[in-house]
C-alpha cells in the first residue's frame, strides 16, 4: 500500500462536484441500451464485442461539455461507467442465450419469453457487481501501478483530456453517421451488394470473398493487424484447406451430421454442415486452454479475494474510499440465490444454486484480474463459460435432471456465470477510470447496476428482433459461441455430436498453441466464414500501415487514438441501423431498390471507406 499512499486523485476527496446527476443518469442509460444492442448485433456476426467506455465517454463529453456548457469530470465518467454495462451485459448474453432459440427453432422447447432472458441476464448483471466491489480495495487501490487495466486507464485519459472533448466527440459522430448511411445504402437499399465472393470451379470446396462492411474494419483496427491476421488465418485454414480436403475425399457420400452428397455442397454448406463443429472444437479447446494457462493466477486471485472479503472498506469517511456496504451486498447475493432455486427456469437444487454463485464469485475475481493486467479484449470470458457450461451439464446429467429441461438448465446457469464474468471485468475497468480521476464508487456501483438492470430489461427484446429477422446460427447471425455451446450440452447430453469433426477441431487448436499463436482468435477466424475474417483483415491493414508511418511516438499515439474513436463509432453507427434493419424485416417493409451495382463496385466502395478511415488517423488535431 505504500507505493499508492501518495496517490492523489484528479478530483480531490476532500472537493463535491457534480456526479450522479439526473443528466449522467439519463445519457448513460440512454447509451448503454444503444451501445448494448450495437455490440449484441455485432458480437453474434463477428463473435467479439467491443469496450464501450471510450466512445460513451467522448459522446458524453460532447453533449454535456458542448451541447450542455457543464464542466464536471465525474459527470462523464458516470455516463461510462452506466453505458459500459449495456455492452458487457450484451457480450454475456450473446454468448449463451440464443442457444434457447436454437432449440426452440428445432421444436425442442418454446422460445424462452422476455422474463427468463431478463431474469438471467439480471442476476448475473447484479451478481457481477455485487463480486467485484469487495475487491475493489486490493486489486484497484493496493495494485495501482502493478496492474495497469488498459481500457479503464484510458478511458480515464480521454477524461482528463476534457479539453479536447468536443473535437474527440465530433470524430465518434463522424464515424457513427457515416456508417449508418453506409449500412442503410447497402443492406437496406441495397444499391450495393455488401458482401461479394468467388467460389473456384477448379479448387472445389473453396471460396473467396469478403464483406464490405464499416464494423467488419472497426473490429479490425481495434483488435489490430495481430489479432486480424490471427483470425485471417483461421479463416484461411478452413475455407482454402479443410474445405477442399472434405471436397476431394468427401465425393458423392453423404456424411453425418450432413444429409446431402458431399459433391453437392456449395461453399457455404459444407461450412455450416461440417466446418461449424470444427471450429466449435477448436472454440472450445481455445476456451479452455485460455483457462488452464492462466490457472495459477485464478487461485492467487481467488485467496486474495477471500481475503479481502473480510475487510470493511465501506465505513470510510473519504469520499473516494467508499463502496455499498458488505451487509446490502451478501443480502443480494442470498436472495439471487434463493431466487435461481425457487425460479423454474433454473431447475436447481439449493446445492446447484450455491454452486452458481461460487462459480460467479470465482469466475468474476478471475476476470477482474484479468482485465487488470490484459485488458477486457482478451478476458477468456467464454472459456470461463464453456467450463461452467460442461460442469453445470454433467452435474445436472448426474442428478437426474436430463433431456431438454437439463439442457436448459444448463444454458442458464452458463448464460448467468457468463454474464457475471462479462460484468466483472466492467465494472473493475469503470471503477479504475474512477479511482484515477477522483469518483466516488459508491455512486459508480448503483450506476452499473441502474445499467445492468435497464440493458437486462431490453437485451430480451434485441434478441428477439435479430432471430426475427436473420434467424440464428445463419450465415447472416452465425452467433458462434451460442452454437457452439449448444453443440456441447446436446454431445454431453445426448451423446450425439460429430465427434470426430469436434476433436479434429481440438487438436488444430493444441497445434496452434503450440506454435505460441493466440488460439482464440485462430479458432474464432476457423469457426465464421472466410468474408467476415477478410473484412476484419482489411481494418487491422489499415492500423498496420498507419503505425509504420513516421512519426514521434506522441503522435503515432494520436494517429491511433483518433482511429479507435472513428472506428468505434463505425460500429456503433452500423449496428444501430443493422437494429432498424432488423425491424422493417420483422414488419415486412422492403426499401429495396430494383436494380443493384456490380460487385467490383462494392469493392471500391469499401476501399473508399478504408482510405477515409486512413485519412482520419492521420488528420491533426487543430
Amino acid at each position: 500500500m505504500d507505493k499508492n499512499s501518495n496517490f492523489k486523485p484528479y478530483i480531490p476527496a476532500d472537493k463535491i462536484v457534480p456526479e450522479f446527476t439526473v443528466t449522467s443518469v439519463l445519457i448513460g442509460l440512454i447509451l448503454a441500451v444503444v451501445f448494448g444492442a450495437a455490440n449484441a448485433y455485432l458480437g453474434l456476426i463477428v463473435g467479439m464485442t467491443v469496450s464501450a467506455s471510450i466512445p460513451a465517454a467522448v459522446i458524453s463529453m460532447g453533449i454535456i461539455r458542448v451541447i450542455l456548457r457543464r464542466d464536471s469530470i465525474l459527470e462523464n465518467n458516470m455516463v461510462q461507467t452506466i453505458g459500459s454495462a449495456g455492452e458487457s451485459l450484451a457480450a454475456g448474453a450473446i454468448f449463451t442465450l440464443p442457444a434457447l432459440f436454437l432449440w426452440a427453432e428445432e421444436g425442442k422447447i418454446e422460445f424462452p419469453s422476455i422474463l427468463t432472458i431478463f431474469l438471467i441476464a439480471l442476476f448475473g448483471g447484479v451478481l457481477g457487481v455485487c463480486f467485484m466491489v469487495p475487491l475493489r480495495q486490493a486489486l484497484i487501490v493496493e495494485e495501482h501501478g502493478t496492474l495497469p487495466f488498459p481500457e479503464g486507464t484510458a478511458c480515464a485519459e480521454v477524461l482528463l483530456a476534457g479539453e479536447e472533448g468536443g473535437s474527440k466527440a465530433g470524430t465518434v459522430f463522424k464515424g457513427l453517421g457515416l456508417a449508418a448511411f453506409y449500412k442503410l445504402v447497402a443492406d437496406g437499399l441495397k444499391l450495393f451488394p455488401s458482401e461479394i465472393g468467388y467460389a473456384f470451379k477448379s479448387y472445389a470446396g473453396s471460396q473467396i470473398g469478403i464483406q464490405v462492411l464499416p464494423s467488419l474494419a472497426g473490429v479490425g483496427f481495434i483488435c489490430g493487424p495481430k489479432i486480424a491476421s490471427y483470425m485471417f488465418a483461421g479463416g484461411t485454414l478452413s475455407w482454402f484447406v479443410l474445405m477442399p480436403l472434405i471436397a476431394l475425399f468427401g465425393g458423392d457420400a453423404v456424411i453425418f451430421p450432413g444429409t446431402k452428397p458431399i459433391s453437392s455442397l456449395a461453399p457455404g454448406d459444407l461450412w455450416g454442415s461440417y466446418i461449424k463443429y470444427i471450429g466449435a472444437g477448436a472454440v472450445a479447446a481455445g476456451g479452455m486452454i485460455s483457462l488452464i494457462k492462466t490457472f495459477p493466477l485464478i487461485i492467487r486471485t481467488f485467496k486474495q479475494a477471500m481475503a479481502s472479503m473480510s475487510r470493511k472498506h465501506s465505513n470510510s469517511s473519504l469520499r473516494t474510499e467508499r463502496d455499498l456496504p458488505m451487509p446490502l451486498l451478501l443480502g443480494t447475493i442470498v436472495v439471487i440465490a434463493i431466487l435461481i432455486w425457487i425460479i423454474p427456469t433454473f431447475p436447481v437444487s439449493p446445492i446447484g444454486a450455491l454452486i452458481v454463485v461460487i462459480f460467479g464469485f470465482f469466475f468474476a475475481s478471475v476476470s477482474s484480474r484479468m482485465v487488470g493486467l490484459i485488458g477486457s479484449s482478451n478476458n477468456p470470458v467464454s472459456g470461463m463459460a464453456i467450463a461452467t457450461l460442461i460442469i453445470a451439464t454433467l452435474v445436472l446429467k448426474a442428478t437426474g435432471t436430463v433431456g431438454t429441461t437439463g439442457m436448459v438448465g444448463a444454458v442458464a446457469i452458463g448464460g448467468i456465470i457468463c454474464i457475471v464474468a462479462a460484468i466483472a471485468g466492467d465494472t473493475s475497468q469503470d471503477l479504475k477510470s474512477g479511482f484515477i480521476v477522483g469518483a466516488t464508487p459508491i455512486k459508480q456501483q448503483i450506476g452499473e447496476l441502474l445499467g445492468v438492470v435497464v440493458s437486462a430489461l431490453s437485451v430480451g427484446f434485441v434478441l428477439y428482433l435479430l432471430n426475427e429477422a436473420w434467424g440464428y446460427g445463419t450465415e447472416d447471425l452465425p452467433a458462434a459461441q451460442a452454437t457452439m455451446m449448444k453443440m456441447l450440452v446436446e454431445g454431453i447430453m445426448n451423446a450425439e455430436l460429430p465427434w470426430g469433426l469436434i476433436l479434429t477441431g481440438v487438436f488444430i487448436a493444441i497445434a496452434v498453441e503450440i506454435l505460441k499463436v493466440p488460439v482464440m482468435p485462430f479458432a474464432v477466424g476457423m469457426y465464421l466464414p472466410f468474408s467476415l475474417s477478410a473484412g476484419i483483415m482489411a481494418g487491422g491493414a489499415v492500423r498496420f500501415i498507419v503505425e509504420r508511418i513516421k512519426g514521434t511516438d506522441k503522435e503515432k499515439k494520436e494517429r491511433t487514438d483518433r482511429g479507435v474513436l472513428f472506428t468505434s463509432g463505425l460500429i456503433a453507427g452500423e449496428g444501430i441501423v443493422g437494429i432498424l434493419l432488423a425491424v422493417l424485416t420483422v414488419f415486412e417493409v422492403n426499401i429495396a431498390l430494383d436494380f443493384s451495382l456490380p460487385q467490383i463496385l462494392s469493392l471500391v466502395i469499401f476501399i473508399g471507406l478504408l482510405l477515409i478511415l486512413f485519412r482520419q488517423c492521420m488528420k491533426k488535431d487543430k
